[in-house]
């Protein structure tokens, strides 16, 4: 068992993770390092909201000094909990029961069918509420199905959170920054986070945190329930400087996508903007299992669309990733000729264009005559399609600029073979997780539309013109979907697309010996720590 669990933990290569923070002012590492300690409170947080048993085995796993109960403590704080995420979520802890789909959100004991029929019989005031981001479900002293809200399902961790962000904010002598940091922390007390995604869209300053409720992939009944999480980083003023005309992009390639022009949005929220950052710490629903890359926030649809949205490149956890992971996959997925054709630069305009791309196309949609969104339609599938559909329009919207002059011509020819690897890095996140479904989806997709094929030893290649056509259909397909609010035919995607197939699953399994991803150690953030406790 210690051998198995050790050859589990070694798919995530330790790499430490640094940001140059010898600029910063003394206040501003003090609000730094407040933000950190902020950020740590929502490790335990998130714990909770995963599973209710998830402290409670912690500690019991704390208390294990031998080889074993080692192993499990530290693939249980990679993975947040006692299951093994790109193992299907197989539990690797005695006594662990399988993964709550509903996570900790919805009451024990309680079936998806009865909360579903329970939302139904609501006014649409309290259904808003009841499907809303920020609220448990929870059963009254009567046994009857109610809302909680955050702020007082989780008031003492909210409580924390929120005097180190009011700390942070005395430290920091940046306007916007303050701005933020006092406003996040009101938001955090009331519910209401419409003013304080405001002003993160807002935010103009060397220090970039983001930090509350925000992903909805833990909630797998309904992907309606925003779980914590932080990321506290340092901007890189020279590549977001570079990347700041592309936002400027938006809506020509809104105006462009391949779909109804019924569908599109005329005029989308006029803030854009991108911000290339590295990672101080990371943490809570933002540090679990498999690292992210990049994200586009906030997921309010409100916010999107009367404002817009932001999109976030972890530049330091992309070269990390591109090294470790990347680099050796193309060894072994692509034919000699291919591998010259993968490029970091690829990978990163790739991923910001993901994320430029989950702020367009379809978001609030109407259905008959209701008034909806594509998340509340497509439910428990929307994370995997709307995975899937930033992808694949962001490699749409690649073509689109470069057939512009906007981006690099010398994109053409790696953006669609380093995202054929990435596909293969993705997959090794499992099925379960989104990312890893929304990339099945394409590739089976491509495989049999001609954009991808397989050569009798094996490896995969692009066929580059039919690759880009495939992008423009595909892309039709999702967006099409997801403006009609179309579930039934998600849930066929999936079904259909959403697998591993015999060629496919030749080249996962020479993969064994390359790590999946990193395990990051954040050696800037130790070190500020021990600074301020000097």
């Amino acid at each position: 068992m210690l051998q198995q669990l050790q050859a589990m933990t070694a798919r995530f290569a330790p790499v430490d993770l640094a940001a140059d923070v010898t600029a910063l002012p003394p206040n501003e590492r003090r609000a730094l390092a407040a933000l950190v300690e902020a950020a740590k409170v929502l490790d335990a947080l998130f714990l909770r909201q995963v599973w209710a048993g998830n402290e409670t085995m912690l500690l019991a796993l704390l208390g294990d000094q031998s080889d074993l109960g080692r192993a499990r403590l530290r693939y249980f704080l990679i993975n947040k909990g006692p299951w093994s995420r790109l193992d299907d979520n197989e539990p690797f802890v005695p006594g662990a029961p399988a993964k709550p789909p509903q996570a900790n959100f919805y009451p024990a004991g309680a079936s998806k069918q009865e909360v579903e029929a329970w939302i139904g019989t609501l006014s649409p005031a309290e259904r808003v509420s009841a499907t809303g981001f920020f609220a448990t479900i929870r059963r009254d002293s009567d046994g009857r199905l109610t809302t909680v809200p955050y702020t007082l399902e989780y008031q003492g961790e909210i409580a924390q959170v929120a005097a180190r962000l009011r700390e942070a904010a005395t430290q920091t002598g940046q306007p916007t920054l303050r701005a933020f940091l006092e406003s996040r922390a009101d938001a955090l007390m009331s519910n209401d986070y419409y003013a304080s995604d405001v002003a993160w869209m807002e935010l103009d300053s060397s220090i970039e945190p983001t930090i509350g409720p925000y992903e909805v992939y833990e909630d797998e009944w309904f992907n309606y329930k925003a779980a914590f999480g932080a990321f506290i980083t340092i901007r890189d003023d020279v590549e977001t400087a570079r990347l700041a005309r592309l936002g400027a992009e938006r809506q020509e390639i809104e105006n462009n996508l391949p779909i109804d022009p019924k569908y599109r949005n005329p005029t989308l929220g006029a803030l854009a903007p991108i911000r290339v950052v590295n990672t101080v710490f990371s943490s809570g629903d933002a540090n679990k299992g498999v690292q992210t890359a990049a994200f586009n926030l906030p997921n309010d649809e409100r916010v999107i669309a009367e404002k817009g949205s932001k999109s976030v490149m972890l530049k330091n956890n992309q070269e990390a990733k591109f090294r470790m992971v990347l680099q050796p996959i193309a060894r072994v997925a692509l034919s000699t000729a291919d591998q010259g054709n993968v490029a970091f630069d690829a990978f990163f305009t790739h991923i910001l264009m993901h994320e430029l791309m989950h702020g367009l196309g379809p978001h609030s949609i109407t259905v008959g005559t209701r008034e909806t969104t594509v998340r509340y339609e497509l439910k428990e599938t929307y994370s995997a399609i709307e995975e899937a559909k930033a992808d694949v329009s962001g490699l749409f919207a690649v073509q689109f600029l470069l057939n512009r002059g906007t981006l690099d011509a010398s994109l053409s020819r790696t953006v669609h073979t380093t995202f054929l690897v990435s596909i293969f890095r993705s997959l090794r996140f499992g099925l379960n997780e989104a990312h890893g479904c929304g990339v099945a989806i394409q590739l089976n997709y491509f495989l049999d539309n001609g954009g991808v094929t397989v050569a009798s030893d094996g490896t995969f290649s692009v066929n580059p013109g039919r690759m880009r056509q495939n992008v423009i259909d595909l892309t039709r397909r999702i967006m099409t979907l997801q403006a009609v609010g179309g579930y039934a035919d998600a849930v066929a995607m999936i079904e259909t697309l959403g697998r591993v197939r015999p060629e496919v699953q030749v080249v996962l399994d020479r993969l064994r010996d390359i790590p999946v991803d990193i395990e990051p150690r954040f050696v800037t953030a130790e070190a500020l720590l021990a600074g301020a406790a000097q």
